[in-house]
């Protein structure tokens, strides 16, 4: 049995995280010692262990819900597992097109002139230039305050 700072030792996660993670009922309550310490077991820490692993390739918290239920019946079909993972393979593409327009418009930005004073610099003034509506983010273009 391990206390809540052993099982994060164990695990790397942070007590305040692993209190959240029973609240949003991930995690089952631990047992309780006669002076009301938790105590935590293994299916704790192999369970902290999925999300935690589950949570560093980005999974996001319904999924891993869904995952871990999914976990809870090993004799169900594996289609709706397929399922959770294709839809996060399409969510990090989405983000790998994202960072791959925002290298570009940096490198747009970097490659225009180098050297110089900062009042002539290219960067400092498309930076400035937020109301320019030619970036990824449909945010920009607009003024603070706009609609």
């Amino acid at each position: 049995m391990l206390s809540i700072g052993g099982l994060a030792r164990a695990t790397g996660v942070k007590p305040t995280t692993i209190r959240w993670y029973e609240a949003e009922g991930l995690l089952p309550p631990p047992a309780r010692t006669e002076g009301g310490h938790g105590a935590y077991g293994r299916a704790h820490l192999d369970r902290l262990g999925f999300i935690r692993h589950a949570r560093e390739l980005g999974f996001g918290l319904p999924a891993i819900r869904d995952l871990l239920g999914l976990a809870d019946r090993p004799d169900a079909d594996c289609a709706a597992v397929h399922a959770i993972t294709m839809t996060q393979i399409d969510e990090i593409d989405g983000r790998l097109r994202g960072l791959h327009a925002l290298r570009e418009e940096l490198s747009r930005m970097a490659e225009r002139r180098r050297g110089g004073t900062v009042g002539d610099c290219r960067v400092i003034e498309t930076l400035a230039d937020f109301a320019h509506g030619h970036c990824q983010d449909s945010r920009h273009g607009r003024h603070p305050g706009d609609g």
